[in-house]
């Protein structure tokens, strides 16, 4: 093979990458939009959580800090998932169930890992968590988006504080959205780790 030939192989499979990546973002964004116009056209109260909640935050800072998540969790109450599901598979997605967690699938072919993730409200994720999860009125509008308030995402976050948590909260630290006065809104245990994610963001 020559050079050029080479130079334009690489050229073409750089583009490739480069053009999955770009739609598979494009169509996390879509499955995001789709499933909250269902949900609304359909009166069921729901939030956006998740790193999807965390992008719409820390875009009302600075939309160059926004983080690319490959899923879309929502919180819904448990009474309302039969309305919801109604709603969800009108638009094309299908109900399944994955390690006790209800997903929501792109279509019948669709994966678990790029699906429609669903937390039930006022509910533990695990035993082990300190506080529940919020309610769906816990809230604001964020680009016409049912987004869960800050304070509520932030104390989710801390609940988990797994690597990708973790991550999250110093996007949100970096913006400017946390702060030195924050880990007080806390439980003493949440409030703890926030604190030594604010003393050493970078450790």
């Amino acid at each position: 093979m020559s050079p050029e030939e080479y130079n334009s192989l690489a050229t073409q499979q750089q583009s490739s990458v480069f053009d999955r990546m770009f739609c598979a973002v494009e169509k996390v964004r879509e499955r995001l939009e789709r499933s909250c116009k269902a949900l609304a056209n359909a009166g069921v109260p729901y939030a956006v959580i998740g790193g999807n909640a965390v992008a719409a935050w820390v875009a009302t800072i600075d939309d160059g800090a926004v983080r690319n998540t490959r899923d879309v969790d929502l919180l819904l109450r448990e009474e309302d998932l039969d309305a919801a599901t109604v709603a969800l598979q009108a638009v094309g997605f299908v109900r399944g169930k994955v390690m006790d967690v209800v997903v929501f699938l792109d279509g019948d072919d669709g994966k678990p890992s790029q699906g429609i993730h669903i937390l039930i409200a006022g509910r533990k994720v695990k035993e082990s968590y300190v506080s529940a999860t919020p309610v769906p009125e816990q809230a604001i509008d964020i680009d016409g988006k049912r987004i869960v308030d800050l304070v509520e995402l932030v104390r989710m976050k801390l609940n988990s504080f797994r690597d990708k948590d973790r991550t999250h909260l110093r996007d949100m630290i970096q913006v400017g959205l946390i702060d030195e006065s924050w880990p007080i809104k806390f439980e003493p245990e949440l409030g703890e780790r926030l604190q030594e994610l604010l003393d050493d963001p970078d450790g």
